[in-house]
């Protein structure tokens, strides 16, 4: 089943070409889970084959992710908001809480954003609590493409590099997913005390 996904998922960025990876990449970076491997290791492989334009790929994967990003921040302010703060009470969520968040997102937005775009079953949600908090629009869409960037190049390297190989790319994903989690907890680390010892 999984290899007709993914055959249908190269059919189809094949037969839409870059609008395809665009739209897919949106629908994976909204609040659909749908995961980007499937996605952008194809792109990356047609690319290898002289199919697409490698630079072309990558650039559509980006905007597609900041694209669905916007799309999930713009729903928690219009939505997330007025019903976190009627409904909130019933489960202990009330108005302070969602000025703490705030607060935080105003000084710590923009590693929380970077960070999470790189964790996965974080990198899709994170936008949430960031439309929440009413975190500074440029600065969001900073972060959100640098951490989108990153994953989708790797993703897109996989596939002109090993796109053929389903178990070399699972090999190599699952190490990669480590060291960005590491990386991103060490980074969130000498964050932490780097603010520490600035506020003191």
């Amino acid at each position: 089943m999984i290899t007709d996904i993914i055959t249908w998922i190269v059919g189809t960025i094949s037969s839409l070409g870059y609008l395809g990876i665009f739209i897919l990449m949106l629908i994976e970076s909204s609040f659909i889970p749908f995961p980007s491997e499937v996605i952008m290791i194809p792109a990356g492989y047609l690319a290898s084959k002289g199919e697409m334009n490698m630079l072309a790929v990558i650039g559509c994967g980006i905007l597609g992710s900041l694209v669905g990003a916007l799309i999930n921040y713009y729903l928690a302010i219009r939505l997330g908001r007025p019903l976190l703060l009627e409904y909130g009470k019933y489960v202990m969520f009330k108005e302070h809480h969602l000025l703490k968040m705030e607060s935080f997102f105003a000084r710590h937005g923009h590693i929380s954003t970077f960070t999470g775009r790189l964790i996965p079953m974080i990198r899709q949600y994170i936008s949430i609590p960031a439309g929440l908090a009413r975190m500074n629009l440029p600065v969001f869409c900073f972060y959100t493409s640098l951490g989108a960037g990153i994953w989708v190049i790797i993703l897109s390297l996989l596939g002109y590099f090993i796109g053929e190989n389903e178990t070399l790319i699972k090999e190599y994903l699952r190490d990669i997913i480590i060291a960005l989690v590491l990386s991103c907890a060490i980074g969130i680390t000498l964050y932490w005390f780097y603010q520490r010892r600035n506020n003191h």
